[in-house]
């Protein structure tokens, strides 16, 4: 990684961030795009949101689907993914009897979307525990599928975790489903741009996913990806324009119809996503994503060596890509020491609680270097001796 790329971002240069997977950051060319479509909408409003945004979706939409090799007419634009799987979740008809298997690695937001509706129409939200250090993959589809009963009718899991930064064996998972019936919902928030993606091949019913985030899209941008044998499922999360006998704006579907157009709206953040593939593909982003995960790499080995815990993922570095969690000793009031990670050393970094364990979850994107993970082991030796008087703990 280079400095060259540390500057086509606008990050602030005296903070070493090392926290991409939260919200991104977008870089300097995409946001220029970003801001040029705003002043399209602003210049003429009525020619813009009357007229061209249909064809302008379209664009920005089939150059999405070629990056996520899957049809055009199969994914719409959506703020983030935690909206697209609210969507599939209002839609789907679930009720009293029926399962919703998960893991216990799920980002809180979408296991909410879950949880509300379960109250609402009476089915239950199963969350099966994939234990860490991470079996290697045959045995991981083997310990979440146990928790498969009569009464599954959705399976639900991330294809990369938020708190553990785990990634999941989605295809091997969603195929089996596919065979028993089952329909999957994959949260993909953090994959694109941070894992080559082939969404047919994944084979998710549907697919909710984030190009704010490894895409390095403006914030704001997220898609929801359904094949076309449940498009019919989906219900409008907003009725507006695009419902019923008098629908004014017509994108090909009910499902794209349903969806695609809320009403006035920003959609500047959407027609950006087409300069962030771009972007990504002048800087040999297949290069700079192999670069990132030899840096995670020996970041958490590096961490893991000064806390004398046990690496969550075993010997396989496959199990994660540019995000990574590392164990903490017990610490007594976490949200106070990542504050004195900042506060004192201006490290932006996430630090985790998941369950009774608790985590510090490093990024790395084209923008870090090996400067900011020395940064980062400087204040984690110097906090943790603050806050427990050695930085070893328990294996």
């Amino acid at each position: 990684m280079t400095q060259s790329l540390r500057d086509e971002f606008l990050l602030d240069p005296d903070v070493v961030f090392l926290n991409h997977g939260s919200f991104g950051a977008t870089p300097r060319p995409v946001f220029e795009a970003y801001r040029g479509w705003q002043q399209r909408l602003e210049w003429q409003p009525v020619q813009f949101l009357g007229s061209d945004i249909g064809a302008c979706l379209a664009e920005a939409r089939a150059a999405l689907a070629l990056y996520l090799k899957t049809g055009a007419n199969d994914l719409v634009y959506v703020p983030n993914a935690t909206f697209g799987i609210n969507v599939v979740a209002r839609s789907l008809r679930l009720g009293s009897g029926d399962e919703v298997l998960a893991t216990d690695h799920e980002y809180g937001a979408c296991e909410n979307a879950w949880l509300y509706m379960s109250r609402e129409r009476g089915f239950r939200y199963v969350r099966r525990s994939i234990p860490l250090p991470l079996p290697d993959a045959a045995e991981i589809v083997e310990q979440f599928w146990a928790g498969v009963t009569p009464r599954t009718k959705v399976i639900f899991l991330s294809h990369i975790t938020s708190p553990t930064a785990v990634r999941f064996p989605v295809e091997a998972i969603c195929a089996r489903a596919r065979r028993a019936g089952i329909l999957t919902v994959v949260d993909g928030a953090h994959a694109p741009g941070q894992i080559p993606l082939d969404l047919n091949a994944v084979g998710a019913d549907f697919y909710a996913g984030n190009c704010h985030k490894w895409l390095c899209a403006p914030k704001g941008a997220g898609f929801l990806h359904a094949r076309p044998e449940v498009q019919r499922l989906i219900e409008p999360l907003v009725v507006g324009w695009g419902w019923g006998e008098r629908r004014t704006f017509t994108f090909g579907s009910d499902y794209l119809d349903y969806l695609q157009y809320p009403g006035t709206d920003d959609y500047a953040a959407y027609l950006a996503v087409p300069a962030a593939i771009e972007f990504q593909a002048r800087h040999d982003w297949p290069t700079v994503r192999a670069r990132c995960h030899e840096l995670v790499a020996c970041g958490i080995n590096r961490i893991n060596e000064l806390t004398g815990l046990s690496s969550i993922y075993g010997p396989r570095v496959e199990n994660f890509s540019q995000m990574a969690a590392a164990p903490l000793p017990p610490i007594d009031d976490l949200p106070a020491f990542k504050q004195r990670l900042y506060g004192d050393f201006r490290v932006e970094i996430p630090c985790v609680q998941w369950g009774a364990r608790q985590f510090i979850r490093i990024s790395i994107q084209g923008y870090n270097t090996e400067t900011d993970v020395d940064a980062l082991l400087a204040a984690l030796e110097a906090t943790l001796v603050s806050v427990s008087g050695s930085t070893s703990g328990d294996r």
